[in-house]
């Protein structure tokens, strides 16, 4: 159930954005050639085969705070990306940067082809509500010049940069690890909570 609900509210949020653009530019998504490039969960439990001990087992894998991995030529991801890996989405905050990844066939081996999906938090929601200040951290993103719109004001201080784990050095590590690879760095222009 949570997982289709989780379904339902990236299909609502992407038919949203598509019209808030249409408005905005006067015209169609399907005009704006607005697709999803691609969709993928994390905090997920799939029923997935695996080799353990030298023979292949259907196992429940739970990823909590990691997300799948999966290498070349694995059969599960799709043909897209069958020769370049399962694309890792890595966000980071509002006021850092985020990684593409791909999955490795040493991640498949070692972590059943997770790794992380994000940098982790440093504080928790409480606080950070509580040690940050929501007009420095605003301030803080424009001098970076990263626009914001944000439906709560809590919502600036429980998701300011500083609340979280540096995702550079968590990227890093994993890549280190050999569980996923290293593709592409992004830097935030924009953001929207809430």
């Amino acid at each position: 159930v949570s997982t289709q609900s989780t379904g339902v509210n990236r299909q609502s949020m992407t038919f949203l954005v598509r019209q808030a653009f249409a408005k905005a530019f006067n015209s169609t998504p399907d005009d704006l050639d607005m697709h999803v490039i691609y969709d993928v969960s994390h905090n997920i439990a799939k029923i997935e085969e695996h080799i353990v001990d030298g023979q292949m087992k259907t196992l429940l894998v739970h990823r909590k705070g990691s997300t799948r991995a999966f290498p070349p030529h694995h059969p599960l991801i799709p043909v897209d990306y069958q020769f370049t890996g399962q694309p890792v989405l890595i966000g980071g905050t509002m006021g850092t940067c985020s990684y593409v990844l791909t999955g490795t066939e040493k991640g498949m081996s070692e972590t059943f082809g997770s790794t992380c999906h994000g940098a982790g938090r440093a504080l928790s929601r409480n606080k950070s509500r509580s040690a940050l200040s929501y007009q420095d951290v605003l301030d803080s993103l424009k001098d970076k010049g990263i626009s914001i719109r944000v439906a709560s004001p809590k919502l600036i201080t429980e998701e300011a940069p500083d609340s979280y784990k540096d995702v550079t050095q968590v990227v890093e590590t994993c890549h280190m690890a050999g569980i996923s690879k290293k593709c592409v760095k992004m830097r935030p222009i924009a953001v929207i909570k809430g």
